[in-house]
């Protein structure tokens, strides 16, 4: 079977966004008086999305509701006026994003993050046109790793599950993608140890773009996953 769609996480997978994102909580924790959290403990968790991400840079005793949920938009604020200061897409990205279009592989990008900023960040790093569909967080969709969004997205290219793969690197991207019924393919150049991807499930886990980029110059996608 040859896949014809490649549905990408955005952060750790695409681009190393995460020293934005840990500016952008931790100036939105000092305002509330809270510490900020060291950078280094950024990359474990990240990807549930801006709620979740305040919740657990939240010391025990701040993480009611309200709290929480002022953290998580003031911090979205931030970000979403900073979101390329530090961020760079990963080396190799382009040229196998290149590999794909010319082998007519269909690519989407699904983020955990703001619609707004998703599009913002996949436009500003690969410009428009890039991708067939670029989704960020959306009101009454539901985050990664539920599989709406996915159904919606290859509803939107008229494509099944089972024509797509998607690829991210953390343990919430292979829930994603077996959840949806798409082929999970992890990633290890992001921000989760290859273990965790495949403890979660992947069916695959790839070391370098170009790795993925030699599969689709080989005409050999449709063997390997």
């Amino acid at each position: 079977m040859k896949y014809r769609c490649v549905i990408f996480d955005l952060d750790g997978t695409l681009a190393d966004t995460v020293s934005d994102i840990a500016c952008a909580m931790n100036r939105a924790l000092s305002a509330a008086g809270f510490s900020p959290v060291n950078e280094s403990e950024y990359p474990g968790m990240v990807g549930w999305g801006v709620k979740k991400l305040a919740w657990l840079t939240l010391p025990e005793s701040g993480r009611d509701e309200e709290t929480t949920a002022h953290i998580a938009a003031e911090a979205g604020r931030i970000y979403n006026e900073n979101p390329l200061v530090r961020t760079r897409a990963y080396p190799g990205i382009e040229g196998m994003l290149g590999a794909l279009a010319s082998k007519k592989i269909k690519t989407a990008v699904l983020s955990n993050k703001s619609d707004e900023t998703a599009r913002a960040v996949v436009n500003g790093l690969f410009g428009p046109g890039a991708f067939a569909v670029i989704r960020g967080a959306l009101p009454g969709i539901p985050l990664k790793p539920d599989p709406q969004a996915v159904w919606e997205i290859l509803a939107e290219l008229d494509l099944a599950p089972g024509d797509a793969v998607f690829a991210g690197d953390s343990e919430i991207d292979v829930k994603t993608a077996r959840n949806a019924g798409c082929f999970p393919l992890g990633v290890s150049w992001g921000y989760r140890p290859r273990k965790a991807l495949e403890e979660a499930g992947a069916a695959l886990v790839i070391d370098g773009p170009g790795e993925l980029l030699g599969l689709i110059n080989r005409g050999a996608l449709y063997r390997y996953l």
